[in-house]
């Protein structure tokens, strides 16, 4: 079972958004880079997490999609890429 628990950050760093998801009592993170944000939701680089916000669903779908394929990069982590939105 996968669910979305209203867990989500910004790193100023490295740009990207993370949201959390619960994938068989196992915490799986999601990352979604800005410029992806920016291209598909017209994302603020001042406010980039308004855009998660805005368009939760959608994200937390293309996770659900690369978890049930099992598309886990190497940290364990999942990578949400313009193909998968």
């Amino acid at each position: 079972m996968i669910s979305f628990p209203r867990l989500e950050c910004w790193n100023t760093k490295t740009k990207v958004a993370t949201v959390a998801a619960d994938v068989d009592k196992r915490r799986v993170l999601c990352r979604i880079p800005l410029t992806l944000l920016r291209e598909r939701f017209g994302a603020s680089p001042d406010e980039p997490m308004r855009a998660v916000t805005r368009h939760r669903l959608t994200i937390q779908e293309a996770a659900r999609k690369l978890i049930e394929s099992e598309s886990y990069e190497e940290d364990g982590s999942i990578w949400i890429g313009a193909q998968d939105i």
